[in-house]
């Protein structure tokens, strides 16, 4: 992942406080399957160097940006860069306190503590991705407060006080617009850096699709490229819906011709129909039909 930084261009002084970092807080054996292995890369300088200065201040980051800006896929590269376990939490509209620090429960015929997610982050140094944040209740993130703000505890009613270790960072997500989501409440928006992400660029995006598969010719991944972003002026513009802006259809559209599938068939499966009205299918469709030839294998667009 430092390569990875350096190719980046990030500098080097904040590579060199990474590594010291790593080296002042190794992760325990116990936790070292908790360290992400990513699948993908970030690319963006700006917001990498915004992200990893604000970790490195010890602060806890908010990435906040529409569908398929990479929140997720930064927020996990993050926790490879630093080498810290990493504890996800997905919220909805249930989520309580017992579900984010924990409840009691019965073991061995005795009553006893079970932590969750935020507790055993915050006991073992690791990195909480806490994502969609704004789906949760405004009064269940109540317990998060001193968490997040500079006293960095977590009362435990009827349990002990803890103290989160120094290199606990929390990374949250969210999304404006999906059903269920509200407005973050004040006070905890507060106890977050705010970086808005931006949309990925046309040759960021050819470069992701590069790098996830070696073998794709560089002309169709500008290819492709373009196809997203011909999809997201639409939407910008309102003729579609974002359902079928969806990077991650794209990049297993990908993975479907490499399997066998033509060009035509996976973009079906990966873009197309993830919009369930037939009339917006159509209009996709109809994008897709004027750049890409559907019937291109895996022959045509990889290089052997």
């Amino acid at each position: 992942m430092l390569d990875f930084l350096r190719q980046e261009g990030i500098d080097e002084n904040i590579i060199e406080r990474i590594e010291k970092f790593r080296s002042i807080y190794p992760a325990a054996p116990e936790d070292e399957y908790r360290i992400s292995v990513p699948n993908y890369y970030y690319y963006g300088a700006d917001v990498w160097n915004k992200a990893l200065t604000a970790l490195l201040a010890g602060e806890n980051i908010l990435l906040v940006g529409p569908k398929a800006t990479g929140k997720n896929v930064l927020a996990e590269n993050l926790s490879a860069v630093f080498r810290r376990p990493e504890w996800n939490v997905s919220f909805y509209l249930n989520t309580d306190a017992a579900s984010l620090i924990g409840t009691d429960t019965f073991k061995d015929g005795a009553v006893s503590f079970r932590q969750g997610p935020i507790y055993k982050c915050a006991v073992r140094g690791g990195f909480g991705i806490l994502d969609e944040i704004n789906m949760a209740k405004n009064e269940s993130l109540a317990v998060l407060h001193a968490t997040l703000d500079f006293r960095r505890i977590i009362d435990v009613p009827g349990y002990d006080r803890i103290e989160l270790a120094p290199c606990t960072r929390f990374i949250a997500t969210m999304n404006y617009g999906y059903a269920g989501t509200r407005e973050l409440n004040e006070a905890l928006a507060s106890r977050f850096m705010v970086i808005n992400m931006p949309v990925i660029s046309q040759t960021n995006l050819a470069k992701l699709l590069r790098a996830h598969y070696k073998n794709l010719k560089e002309d169709y991944a500008q290819l492709l490229a373009g196809l997203f972003e011909d999809i997201r002026k639409k939407c910008d513009s309102s003729e579609i819906s974002t359902k079928a802006l969806d990077l991650r259809g794209l990049l297993s559209s990908v993975s479907l011709v490499a399997n066998g599938l033509n060009m035509g068939q996976a973009l079906e499966m990966g873009i197309v129909n993830k919009s369930f009205d037939d009339f917006e299918r159509q209009l996709v469709s109809d994008i897709i039909g004027t750049k890409i030839n559907a019937g291109l294998s895996a022959a045509d667009i990889f290089e052997s």
